[in-house]
């Protein structure tokens, strides 16, 4: 039987060899060892819990060269109880293909035993290729693991990415460049901590920043630092090596600009300098200019793009754009480089400081009108007279504007049924400002002079029906509209990085919980409830979701729901409901939900304040009513921690730990029932020494709907 985690390449062997380079022998082997993409392998993310489960779906990491892609692939593969193979798509093809098909098929069937295949690069392979591959990823024969520079959306086959969850991993940061390199240095068996390493000051912050995050360039460039300035290599152990600036400079040298004409980079710089002429940042666009220049991109393509943009998006806010964006692309034929680079910055520079218009964009309307729509007849009186006027009468009726005052009359040039339709929306900057009133006096005498009813546009609206989508929805219907309500007012203009972790305390039935989760798949959602019956309420609308993706549910008070979630685990968002109900008591409760937040992490609160709330003397008959208000007054009473404290306590509380929070008041009214089991409870808690017995109690408000009030804080933190 073959042993499982087993690779097929060197790449992914764990003791590496003593004549590899430093950035192979440096390669993490474990998620604890592994540096940077905190977004996607931090505590409770959703790509970390799968590896630590060895529950891996077919994945594609998507990411610029060096930033731990093939890394990743070689940590999954120390970890996995499943065999690892791996193939390289610029060396292999069909036929190596078929040979792994074969193997996985034999050990499943032989050995019930699962295969990860590691392709890398898997761009490379071409449409065909990567279709004789999709039927294995389909029944289970393989668990794909992509790795490409280019955008998957592009360079993969819809159907494969369709398949796997896509992570994209970002450039590293300077403090996770930082993290590596201190790791080579002081790594014993692998790096170079046997050797007494110092750095000049600037030398290794000047190779982080050439590095431009990426590991592999700041590990050779690391290599070649240490390994040439002694005499020879490797020196007795305990040597001291000064790095100098110089030897820092001279080991990474100018680093090239990372482009690629056919890429994602060609494509994504272009649209960041089209975007910032049309954000009119002209100091944006000759940055975004300068990279494309640096890199080689041809001159005539930025021209050509400009020029759009000059009717696109200035539009009849300078009409002499275009002339300018023409003028100097014309220059720049007759000059050439390098002097033809100041037509270039003339062009970016105008443009970017331009009054902006898209109303050109009308075109695009109508065109859409003539390809939809029916065709529609000419008017009459627009025809062309000159061949049949005597027979058809074509051209009778046109009013010759030049023979009126200001060289314009009113009258219908729209076919009828596209009277009242408008293509042409003048803006108030620049040119257009001096015509917008003009056009839209003469659009308005134009449908005067039209009999005809007045075509009328019909929108639609389809949204979309995701599976999530309707769990979703599912989930929350049902649940009170008054707490929906609240909810909603709660976390309006959330915007919840897919990635992060969400925790709710007090989740009761989950109605503060389904809509975090709808907006952080990739993350890891807590719920902390009171009771079993809350948790399998929650888990039982969550069962049919991926077991990954559900919440993980606990019953317990929410500081030790804090306590029991992972260690270093931080969330993006806390909320809950009615957590600070012991509000003298509460401030440690606040300190550990801050100190578990990200840096800019939100916190969100609905508390009922039960000094402002209805009570139930408010609902008595008379002769109840004095012995309910005299009890009340004891339960609401200063020493009574629940309810003595109202708005100005709240505040206070929360912006001492929380400086900045925004708190709103909601007066908030329900119909509630009033249960025997919930009467039997106020009763026993609160109102047993009214001087009423307990049946007469009951009695009194059983199975009424009364419209009880209540007064909420909204509590927002970070939004």
């Amino acid at each position: 039987m073959p042993s499982s985690g087993r690779c097929d390449l060197n790449l992914f062997d764990q003791a590496a060899e003593k004549d590899e380079p430093l950035a192979a022998r440096m390669r993490p082997r474990t998620l604890d060892e592994y540096i940077g993409q905190e977004h996607i392998l931090g505590k409770g993310r959703l790509l970390r819990r799968a590896i630590q489960a060895d529950q891996l779906s077919s994945v594609i990491f998507y990411g610029p060269p060096g930033t731990g892609k093939t890394t990743l692939a070689r940590v999954i593969a120390n970890t996995t109880r499943s065999h690892f193979s791996t193939l390289n798509a610029v060396l292999s093809g069909v036929k190596e293909l078929r040979n792994e098909i074969d193997e996985a098929r034999d050990r499943k069937a032989h050995y019930g035993m699962r295969t990860i295949l590691f392709i890398d690069e898997v761009h490379r392979w071409n449409k065909s290729q990567q279709d004789a591959l999709l039927p294995w990823v389909e029944n289970g024969t393989f668990i794909l693991i992509g790795a490409t520079t280019e955008n998957p959306y592009f360079e993969v086959n819809a159907a494969l990415v369709s398949r796997s969850r896509i992570f994209q991993l970002r450039k590293l940061t300077d403090d996770d460049l930082m993290k590596i390199a201190y790791a080579a240095i002081s790594d014993r068996e692998r790096g170079y901590g046997r050797y007494s390493v110092e750095f000049e000051d600037g030398a290794l912050e000047h190779l982080v920043s050439v590095a431009a995050g990426d590991a592999r360039s700041l590990l050779n460039a690391l290599e070649l630092a240490v390994e040439t300035t002694p005499e020879s290599f490797p020196p007795p152990d305990g040597t001291r090596i000064y790095i100098s600036k110089e030897t820092a400079e001279e080991s990474i040298q100018k680093r090239a600009v990372l482009y690629d004409k056919e890429g994602d980079y060609h494509f994504d710089v272009i649209s960041a300098f089209i975007k910032s002429l049309r954000g009119s940042d002209p100091d944006a666009a000759l940055y975004w200019l300068a990279r494309m220049v640096s890199a080689g991109e041809d001159p005539r393509f930025i021209f050509r793009r400009m020029i759009i943009l000059a009717a696109e998006d200035v539009g009849m806010a300078d009409p002499n754009a275009v002339s300018v964006a023409v003028a100097d692309a014309e220059a720049f034929d007759r000059i050439g480089l390098p002097e033809g680079r100041f037509h270039l910055a003339h062009a970016a520079i105008y443009l970017s400081t331009c009054p902006k218009s898209n109303s050109s964009l009308g075109f695009f309307d109508a065109l859409s009108d003539v390809e939809k729509e029916k065709a529609e007849d000419v008017p009459n009186h627009l025809k062309d007279p000159s061949r049949d006027s005597n027979g058809f009468g074509h051209g009778e009726g046109y009013l010759y504007p030049h023979s009126y005052r200001d060289h314009w009359v009113a009258q219908q040039y729209l076919p009828t049924g596209l009277q009242g339709k408008v293509y042409y929306k003048p803006s108030d900057m620049g040119y257009e400002s001096t015509i917008r009133e003009q056009v839209m006096e003469r659009r308005e005498a134009q449908l005067e002079a039209v009999t005809e009813d007045l075509y009328q546009e019909n929108l639609t609206f389809s949204p979309g029906d995701k599976a999530r989508e309707r769990w979703i929805a599912r989930a929350m219907s049902g649940r009170s509209e008054n707490l929906l309500r609240l909810s909603r007012k709660l976390y309006g203009g959330l915007q919840l990085p897919r990635h992060e972790n969400a925790l709710v305390l007090n989740a009761s039935h989950g109605l503060l919980l389904w809509p975090l989760m709808k907006m952080n798949p990739e993350g890891l959602s807590v719920a902390a409830v009171r009771s079993d019956g809350q948790k399998e309420i929650i888990e039982h609308f969550s069962s049919e979701l991926d077991p990954l993706l559900r919440p993980l549910v606990m019953v317990a008070d929410p500081a030790a729901a804090i306590d029991s979630t992972e260690e270093g685990m931080l969330f993006g968002i806390i909320a809950g409901r009615n957590v600070l109900s012991r509000l003298s008591e509460d401030k440690t409760l606040l300190l550990k939900m801050k100190a578990r937040l990200e840096k800019d992490g939100r916190m969100a609160l609905l508390e009922a304040i039960p000094s402002l709330s209805a009570r139930l003397s408010d609902f008595s008959s008379p002769s109840l009513r004095d012995k309910l208000a005299e009890c009340e007054k004891r339960i609401y009473s200063k020493d009574n921690p629940l309810t003595s404290w109202g708005k100005d306590e709240l505040e206070k509380a929360v912006r001492d730990v929380f400086d900045g929070a925004v708190i709103e008041y909601v007066d908030d009214k329900e119909d509630r029932l009033l249960s025997r089991a919930a009467l039997e409870a106020f009763y026993r808690n609160s109102y047993s020494d009214s001087g009423i017995g307990e049946e007469d109690f009951v009695r009194e408000f059983e199975n009424r709907t009364v419209k009880w009030s209540n007064t909420v804080a909204v509590i927002r933190y970070g939004f």
